[in-house]
């Protein structure tokens, strides 16, 4: 997911992402434990777009909604 989408997001669609995506990366942490998952790049992709949502919600909280 691009920077930019994300900072299009509200902070609730942002926060539901962020759990969406929290899921889907526990479920390709058991594939890959189980030996079934087929692209483990997607383990990294999948880590690197949580945190650049906590980034983002980090940003606005700090910020106090000032924009």
């Amino acid at each position: 997911m691009d920077i930019k989408d994300i900072r299009k997001l509200s902070d609730a669609d942002l926060k539901k992402k962020i759990t969406e995506t929290k899921e889907e990366l526990f479920t390709k942490r058991m594939q890959q434990a189980n030996g079934t998952l087929e692209h483990p790049t997607e383990l990294r992709v999948l880590r690197h777009d949580v945190a650049k949502m906590k980034t983002v919600l980090k940003e606005r909280m700090l910020d106090g909604g000032k924009k």
